[in-house]
């Protein structure tokens, strides 16, 4: 039997199943025609008549009959080997590399990372923490998520996060000996705890009020890398600090920090998962995203 005959074979138990050749042809997606040179080609090369042809029906013969009962098994069992190994293909697995900031580390994917990997345990998930802007291409990730003012225009991103706002905050015990600041000219005046990023930039406050935005370059005696450090040094009452609002939130609560200029405080975009291209995406990195993008994001 050569590659021919199988094709053939094919077209001759859909014809079987469907009833006619129009409608096998329909299921095949090819021309009734075609449907019926395949038939008569095989009739020929077996030396036997397989189908039963009237204006009304097709059936099969005794021989065709003959002939499904013997090759409709072994077909099903090939039919479900394709598909077993197809589905296998598909399923999220291998290694799966995506670039954050610690901060999106720490709020967004470690709270949620063992209810993942149990979901996927054939993911073997890479997540590299750095505040430098990868080139996911170039790097070799998969994927990344950033804050949405900081993505390239020519990625595809999905919202993995709601608004964030940063809040100026302080300790009671830094208060104490120095006046809460009213305007971004104050800051002038206090010790503010700066953050240096791998880049070497340290950062600029952004603030904003009545559509307003200005960017403060503070000063202070210390210099940080981390929000987390950050935070502690405000706590210990070492000046002021500019920190996402949800890291500080139960601070806040139990009266450890204190915020100032909160009308200068402006929300901004969370953070997003950005990848290059939605073609012949890997499960892998589908899972990723569905699992960890925000509720209703598009």
């Amino acid at each position: 039997m050569d590659r021919t005959q199988l094709s053939q074979l094919i077209v001759f138990i859909t014809v079987a199943e469907a009833g006619s050749f129009r409608a096998a042809a329909d299921r095949l997606g090819i021309a009734p025609s075609a449907v019926s040179h395949a038939v008569s080609a095989l009739e020929a090369s077996m030396g036997l008549r397989l189908l039963a042809r009237t204006t009304r029906s097709t059936r099969p013969t005794e021989e065709g009959a003959n002939l499904l009962s013997r090759v409709t098994g072994p077909l099903a069992e090939i039919k479900a080997g394709f598909s077993g190994v197809m589905e296998g293909a598909q399923a999220p697995s291998g290694p799966l590399r995506v670039t954050m900031p610690l901060l999106a580390a720490e709020t967004i994917i470690l709270p949620r990372l063992a209810a993942f990997s149990a979901r996927y345990p054939a993911i073997e998930l890479d997540i590299r923490a750095s505040d430098i802007f990868e080139d996911i291409v170039e790097s070799g990730c998969d994927a990344g998520l950033r804050l949405g003012e900081n993505l390239e225009a020519d990625m595809i991103a999905v919202r993995a996060d709601t608004p964030r706002r940063s809040v100026i905050v302080g300790a009671p015990s830094y208060f104490a000996g120095n006046p809460k600041p009213a305007h971004p000219r104050d800051l002038a005046g206090h010790n503010c705890i700066r953050r240096r990023f791998e880049s070497g930039r340290v950062y600029r406050w952004e603030l904003a009020h009545d559509g307003r935005a200005i960017t403060v370059d503070v000063r202070g005696n210390l210099i940080l890398p981390h929000q987390e450090h950050i935070r502690q040094a405000a706590l210990a009452g070492v000046g002021l600090a500019f920190l996402f609002e949800d890291r500080v939130r139960e601070d806040l609560r139990e009266g450890r920090l204190v915020t100032v200029m909160e009308e200068w405080c402006p929300w901004f975009d969370g953070f997003y998962i950005y990848y290059p291209s939605r073609r012949q995406m890997r499960p892998a990195l589908r899972a990723f995203i569905d699992f960890f993008r925000a509720p209703n994001a598009t």
